[in-house]
Order: structure tokens, then sequence, then C-alpha cells
């Protein structure tokens, strides 16, 4: 069936390019040719740039998750027992962030480990933190080479057989290493790469008000992407949240200084001088998106530039030697990938063409809409969200590239040009008392807005005059589709307020508030977090009261908590209460911490809701979004 699905999307797909190059270009005029073949490259280029990864999963793939089973269970019995240095990098993270990360991988149950706190920032209350903790610190003297530098730092002092890096945000699960370490067990892995999840929701998502209706979009990545390159024996290191043998470390020299993505350049050096680099799918470890509308476009344009310079490094996927063309194909298409804003972008301009310059690019009859363009389209929407596993819509997860569309284009051109960009560190953990907007992500779209709206105007007069015809009623839609694109993406880079950047998980456990007389009311939760919970209750109580809260022992492990009423939400279907703990409540509060962070099965799979609901929500949140959020709002769902 996948199979048969994916020689159907190739079919139609060449159908459909084979009638454009044959009948649908116009040539009447120069300028006509020249935008009428520079549609036709763009419209080629994202069709056959999103089908490759299609027909790579031809071959048989899976999440690694019997692999996994097999191979703990061997280690289990196995005497092998190595000693792991766990590198943590840091530099300036908020020191709530760097304490949930450290108590976190204090918590891994696997014994025979050393945590390296490795700052780069040299801030005394970080020392302080890793003193209280037991880790090990260390400050470098000299900050060069970024991220790199400093866990290359760290090597120098470590010297365990293997090595974990957690980023400062992430948080592992307690059993992390045990599900890692023995798919290190074959003499020829040399590397161990897991998912990264979210505690949070992403800008995109959380501006929209769209946590319940949209997947991340590293989502499609993590749980079908990689599975298929594991397959290809081409697995990126994605640069927290892996184990990696320390021989394999040595024998590329360290991690890769010269890169900016450092993750992706050492995995593939590794790869290339014959260890196998394996992947386990399952969420083993959650950290913190980015938080703001501009420190995700920034993040994505490192990333792209990263990935584009890896294709010029020595130790990259174009020159390193020992790599078979399978694995270079496979990571260059990942490289490519970042190619697809341009076309985009084009895309987003070409309409245009018809009103401002009243040039057709594109001979559009009602016959090749019908037989050519709609069953491509209507086999991408049914079975996009099928072949990917449920792990991102077919037609909404444009939004991010929507809104990144200018940012990354830029950058890319700009790699291409030669130019490098500075690493920059990802902010976290910020409050933010108002919303705001980006003026730098916002102008440019509204430049865009405006020559769209012209553009319409015109379209629109030519129809009135009664010049009706197939391309002018292209022209209306595609302006029209493109002008909702526009808007939604000026729409995202309004960032909502975050008073409490605390992360907030949507989890429905049920438990009793207890008053001081022995008075119990049953509750549900239906947000928490280490600083409080939002609860669905019966009914109100005093604002200001101070209860016990009884969590279902069959839920949280019978954690009970100090709980004050500080705010009620009323929100559809009924009335809910914000409190907050006790701060007097520590021991509770490290267990609370252990529990959402560190148990087993914290972040499972969420499948894509159906593309039309996801639609309306997205219609109805631009015409009307709540001005009061809920914690909820800030949340990432279990």
């Amino acid at each position: 069936m996948r199979r048969s699905l994916m020689l159907l999307l190739a079919l139609l797909s060449v159908r459909y390019l084979h009638w454009r190059f044959t009948e649908s270009l116009n040539l009447s005029t120069p300028i006509a040719a020249a935008l009428s073949f520079l549609l036709l490259a763009a419209e080629a280029w994202l069709l056959i740039s999103g089908l490759i990864p299609i027909l790579l999963s031809w071959r048989n793939y899976n999440d690694g998750f019997a692999a996994a089973n097999q191979a703990e269970k061997q280690w289990q019995k196995s005497m092998w027992r190595p000693w792991v240095d766990v590198l943590i990098p840091t530099c300036g993270e908020p020191l709530p962030v760097l304490e949930r990360c450290l108590q976190g991988c204090c918590d891994m149950n696997y014994l025979n480990r050393t945590i390296w706190l490795l700052d780069d920032s040299g801030r005394i209350e970080v020392e302080e933190l890793a003193l209280k903790y037991g880790c090990n610190y260390k400050h470098r003297i000299e900050r060069v080479n970024a991220k790199a530098g400093n866990l290359n730092s760290g090597l120098a002092v470590a010297k365990a057989e293997l090595v974990a890096v957690f980023d400062a945000d992430f948080v592992p699960q307690q059993h992390f290493l045990n599900r890692c370490i023995g798919l290190l067990l074959p003499a020829d892995v040399g590397l161990v790469q897991t998912p990264q999840s979210f505690l949070n929701a992403d800008p995109v998502m959380r501006n929209l008000g769209m946590e319940r209706w949209l997947l991340p979009d590293e989502e499609s990545f993590y749980r079908w992407i990689e599975p298929v390159r594991s397959a290809w024996d081409a697995v990126v290191c994605a640069g927290t949240s892996f184990v990696v043998r320390r021989s394999a470390l040595d024998e590329v020299g360290g991690f890769v200084e010269t890169a900016i993505s450092e993750d992706f350049v050492t995995g593939t050096a590794i790869a290339a001088k014959g260890w196998r680099v394996v992947y386990n799918a399952e969420k083993l470890s959650a950290g913190l998106a980015a938080e703001t509308m501009l420190d995700f476009v920034r993040q994505r344009q490192r990333w792209a530039a990263g990935t584009l310079q890896a294709l010029r490094l020595p130790q990259g996927p174009l020159r390193v030697s020992g790599l078979s063309w399978q694995q270079r194909f496979v990571f260059l298409e990942g490289a490519l990938h970042w190619f697809n804003t341009v076309p985009r972008l084009l895309l987003l301009l070409m309409p245009l063409s018809f009103g401002l310059l009243g040039v057709v690019p594109v001979q559009f009859t009602t016959d090749a809409l019908i037989n050519k363009l709609l069953p491509l389209w209507l086999c991408l929407l049914f079975s996009v969200g099928w072949l990917n596993r449920g792990s991102r819509h077919a037609l909404l997860a444009e939004l991010h590239g929507w809104a990144l569309a200018i940012p990354l284009a830029s950058t890319v051109l700009m790699s291409l040009w030669g130019k490098v960009l500075p690493f920059r560190i990802t902010p976290k953990h910020r409050i933010r008392k108002r919303g705001s907007i980006s003026l730098v992500l916002a102008l440019p779209l509204l430049a865009l807005i405006l020559l769209n709206m012209l553009n319409l105007s015109s379209i629109i007069t030519s129809i009135s005059r009664g010049q009706i015809d197939s391309g002018l009623g292209l022209a209306l839609l595609w302006a029209g589709l493109n002008m909702l694109a526009l808007f939604v993406a000026l729409r995202v880079c309004w960032d909502r307020p975050c008073p409490d950047p605390t992360p907030w998980l949507q989890l429905n456990l049920k438990g009793w508030l207890i008053n001081t007389a022995g008075r119990k009311q049953n509750i549900e939760t239906v947000a928490i977090s280490e600083k409080g919970a939002e609860l669905s209750c019966q009914k109100p109580w005093p604002i200001g009261a101070k209860w016990k809260l009884l969590l279902d022992p069959a839920s949280l492990n019978g954690i009970s908590l100090q709980a004050i009423a500080v705010e009620e939400l009323f929100l559809a279907p009924g009335p809910k209460l914000k409190v907050q703990w006790e701060k007097s409540e520590i021991v509770e509060i490290i267990e609370l911490k252990r529990w959402l962070f560190g148990r087993a099965g914290a972040w499972p799979n969420r499948q894509a809701p159906p593309e039309w609901q996801a639609f309306s929500a997205l219609i109805s949140r631009l015409l009307w979004l709540p001005k009061q959020i809920s914690s909820a709002g800030n949340s990432s769902h279990c």
C-alpha cells in the first residue's frame, strides 16, 4: 500500500510537470517567457524536493523501538557497565532552566556516570548550582568556537568510555542511559541519537493559539525523516540527547569547531570513519522551544547557514571521504531542503505579475486544472499525513514556511555568497508582560501585503470591466491565497504575552482539594507545572484559601502538595481555579518535577488532527483570539 501510494504520487507529479513544460508556458514575450520558466523551475524544485524524502522511504524502516528493547535486554545480561561522562554546555541560561536540566541528569538511574557542567559564562551562581547537585564544574578562560569549543574543553578533562550530551534546557528521563547504552554493544556503533521533544509550544503554535491543532515542525523530522535516514545509515546528529563512543570522537578530532552546526558535521565525520550512527525514535528527553518568533527565525537561520556551510567543509557530506554514495545523497537531500525557501518565496511573489505587470506566467485551462493539478493536489492532501505517520499536515505544515520564507531565503542566498552567520544562542525562559511584534520580521511582510493589495485591486478592476478569462480567475484565486498566507505569517509575528515562562503541561489528572476542616472536593487538572496547576472544579472556592492538593495515587504516585488559590478562570466548559504551590514544600516539588519530566513515557507521540478541522481552527483564530490567556496556552500536550 505504502509503495503503491508513493508510485502514484510520483506518476501524478511527472504527469503534471510534463503538462507544465509542454502546454502551459507563456512564450508570447521575453518577459512572459522568463517569468513562465522561473515559475516552472520553482514548482518543479518544490515538487521534486518534496518527493525525494517520500521516495527514500521506499526502503523499509522502523522507529528503532524493537532494536532498543532487544539491546537493553542483552545489555542487562552482559557485564558491560561503562562509565559515561554527561556533558552539559551552558552559556547564560537562566538558573531555573539549568537547575531543571541538572536535576534530570542527576536523577538518571544509571550509576556509572560523571556529570560535567561546562559553563562559558563563568557565573558564580552556576558553580554553586553544580556544587549543590554534586556535579563537576568547568569554566574555560577563552570562549572560542562556541558550543563545539566548550564541548571539546570538557573532553579534555573527561575520560569516560562514553559521552552523553544535553543542551542546558533539556531534561532527560530517568532511564535515558539504560535505553541507549545497550545500542552501543556492537563494537561498530559510534553514536546513538534520540529525538528532541519540547516542554512548551513553539511561537507559531502559541501566537496563533493553535497548540491543540498543530505539531512542532521538528516532529516530522524526528518521527519520520530520521527513521528513514536510519535505513540508509545517514542519521543526523542533532546536538543534544545523544550518546557517543569516546573513541569515535577521538578518531575525528572531537567536535568540529569550524562548523556552525557542529552536531551535523561531527556526526557525518563519525559516519565517514565507518562507525554506525543509530537512531532510537523513543522520546527520552525534552527541552525548551524558542519562545518568540524572532528567536525562532534566528534559530532556523542558524540551522540553515550551518547545514549549507557543512557542504563546503572537509568533514561535510560532500567532501569527506568514507561515505557511500547513498549516504552522501541522503545527507545532501537534508541540506538541499533549506533551498526550498527560495522557490517558496517566488510562489509568494509570482501572482504580482498578473495585476502589476499584466503578464500571465502560466496558461491554465479549466480542463488542465481538473485533470492535471487537482488529482495531484488531492493525492498530496490525503496521503502525506499517512506517509509521515501523522507527524504533520499536508498543507498546514507550511504555516512555518510562510512565516520563514523571507528571512530563510535571505540566509540561503547569503550562504551561497559565502557569508557565514555567527553562532547565536537562542534565549530561553524570558518573561514578557506585553505582546510585541518584531519589525524586522513584520516590515517585509507588510510590504508584500501592500503589493498584493494593489495587485488584487488591479485584477478585480480588470474583471469588473468584463475582462474575464481563466487567467484572471486563476490570478484572483492565487492572489487571494497568497494574501491569506501573508496575513497568517504577519499574525504569527505578534508574540503573545508570557507572564510565566515556566513550562506548563496539559495533563488531565484526577485528585482532591482538602481544606483544614477536612472538606474535600473532586478536581481534575487542566494544566500542571512545577509552580502550580489549573484545576477544573465542580464549583469555585474562595480566593486566597489554602488547601492540600492530593492527586490520585494512580496518576501521580500520591504526591501531596500545599496549594494556594491565586485566581479564578471562567473559561468554557466550566469554572477553573489557578493554584500555586507553597514554597516550603521543597521535597514534594522535587518529586513533582521528577515525575513531570523524568518518568518513562512522559512525551508520547501526538497525531496531527484532521486537516479540515485544523484549518477551520486556524480561520477562527485569525478572526478572533481570546484576550485572556491561561497558563495552558504556553503548554505542551502529553
